[in-house]
């Protein structure tokens, strides 16, 4: 669902963007910084001139307070109403959801109240959240994520579910779903960013003093054998193939730069980055095309050309399947104009 609408006839003048409303549903064991997640980030998301993008509502299934699972209860201001009235609902994860949904079904006061969400509404679980969501059935043969911890449980509770725990977020369009904890940071970063673009979220990530994008997946978090300190990492390759996206990098060469073998380099790419070699550099490249198609009028060859992609048919095949967009739709959905442009240069300047 789109956070700008039309206003009704002498509403809301028709360039100022309407609240998208969000709900944050607060079940009781709720984890206090995954709740906060949407309400820092989602609501620190502004117009240029200092209107709120969202307004974010947290709410419980009964309007009363709610234990948290750090020893302490939360009075949240909203019921379960607000579920009913919201373009996008996220579901924060509790230390009890996954005893709620330990028999693949929810218990009946958390499923009525998930039975409010209007058809249409966006849904967002963050971490263990999801478990909520595939009791509701909301991801019946749907791609989706959780913590990395519970994939197994998650699977065998939930077969249906095309579950992928390597990832740190999937988004299915109407329906999201994060890693545990930072990865929630990472999900409601591109929910700015794809309702508003990324100069947006930039801004945002730089408030809070978090990275805007971060690479790889929950692969490179996943508990496995300490290396010994003196092993090296592919880090300062990736640092240099940034700054060379324009290039044809071939693996021999990025092991080369690595000092690594091509099995060594690959292998332990993956372990830190959480994918492989090639995948990253096409990421890389579809981002630097994005930021390109925001903040210039430079045509598609010449943008592809500049990340890497070598011809423009190159980068809308590879902006279709990791974006699911063309480039020129990405354009007209987040370009800038040169004095859009020049403001965000100030903000990022202060």
């Amino acid at each position: 669902m789109s956070s700008c609408v039309s206003p009704p006839q002498g509403g809301r003048p028709a360039d100022v963007p309407a609240l998208h409303r969000v709900a944050v549903l607060a079940l009781d064991g709720v984890i206090p910084f995954e709740l906060g997640i949407p309400s820092r980030i989602l609501g620190g998301a502004h117009t240029e001139d200092g209107r709120p993008l969202y307004d974010v509502r947290v709410c419980t299934l009964d309007g009363a307070p709610v234990r948290t699972s750090d020893g302490f209860s939360l009075v949240p201001e909203h019921g379960p109403e607000e579920l009913a009235a919201a373009d996008t609902v996220v579901v924060p994860p509790t230390h009890e959801l996954r005893t709620l949904a330990e028999d693949g079904r929810l218990a009946g006061t958390v499923g009525d109240a998930l039975a409010r969400i209007r058809p249409g509404t966006r849904v967002v679980s963050i971490c263990t959240g999801a478990y909520a969501l595939a009791a509701a059935g909301l991801l019946d043969g749907r791609p989706a994520t959780t913590h990395w911890w519970e994939a197994a449980h998650f699977r065998s509770l939930f077969p249906s579910v095309r579950l992928d725990e390597d990832v740190l977020f999937v988004d299915d369009g109407d329906v999201l779903t994060s890693a545990g904890a930072a990865a929630g940071v990472d999900l409601c970063l591109h929910l700015v960013r794809r309702d508003h673009g990324s100069a947006t979220a930039n801004a945002v990530a730089r408030h809070c003093v978090v990275p805007p994008w971060r690479d790889g997946g929950q692969a490179q978090y996943i508990e496995r054998p300490v290396p010994e300190p003196t092993t090296a990492t592919t880090a300062p390759t990736r640092a240099w193939a940034l700054e060379r996206l324009d290039r044809p990098l071939t693996l021999t060469e990025l092991a080369g730069h690595a000092r690594m073998s091509v099995r060594t380099f690959t292998r332990r790419f993956r372990d830190e980055a959480g994918t492989t070699p090639g995948q990253w550099l096409t990421s890389q490249r579809v981002e630097l095309a994005k930021q390109l198609l925001e903040t210039s009028d430079l045509t598609v060859d010449h943008i592809a050309d500049r990340a890497g992609f070598g011809s423009g048919n190159s980068l809308r095949q590879h902006m279709r399947a990791l974006v699911g967009i063309s480039p020129a739709a990405y354009r007209r959905a987040f370009h800038l104009t040169s004095k859009e442009l020049t403001v965000k240069e100030q903000e990022f300047a202060q």
